[in-house]
């Protein structure tokens, strides 16, 4: 966990050193260099951290994050959360929101696969399987070898 922390605030030092002027443009060529218009960090002694930042060809992320249970072992845990935008080669305004945690990595955006519907007849069963009261379980119990 502490090496993230470390490792995070090394590329957002490293980010941080100005590129080059900023100049407006509209379109970019392959091959270009894409200005970076607006950058922030900040990391905290208690592994709390947060960045942004703004491309010229409209490229915008942020994120945010801190140790959850700090020195709790076995319940520490890091967290992430945040987003990140841009526009897809077709044209189509791609967003993503995200949370990392210790329940893994989940992301929501208009454009991420979804699962299917379930089947209304499927539905009906699960509604009535989980009406039914718990029945108790008969545990085989074996007899002696008569023979």
């Amino acid at each position: 966990m502490k090496s993230f922390v470390v490792l995070s605030a090394l590329v957002a030092v490293a980010c941080a050193a100005p590129q080059f002027q900023y100049q407006p443009q509209k379109q970019y060529q392959p091959g270009q260099e894409i200005p970076i218009v607006k950058q922030q960090q900040e990391v905290n002694f208690d592994g709390s951290y947060q960045w942004s930042y703004e491309t010229g060809n409209g490229i915008a992320a942020q994120e945010q994050g801190y140790l959850k249970n700090a020195g709790v072992k076995d319940a520490e845990a890091q967290v992430a959360q945040g987003s990140f935008a841009y526009t897809s080669p077709e044209g189509i305004p791609i967003s993503i929101t995200y949370v990392a945690d210790e329940n893994g990595f989940r992301a929501e955006g208009a454009h991420l696969p979804t699962p299917p519907p379930i089947p209304e007849a499927i539905a009906r069963a699960l509604q009535y399987i989980a009406s039914q009261p718990q029945q108790p379980q008969q545990v085989f119990q074996p007899q002696p070898f008569r023979g």
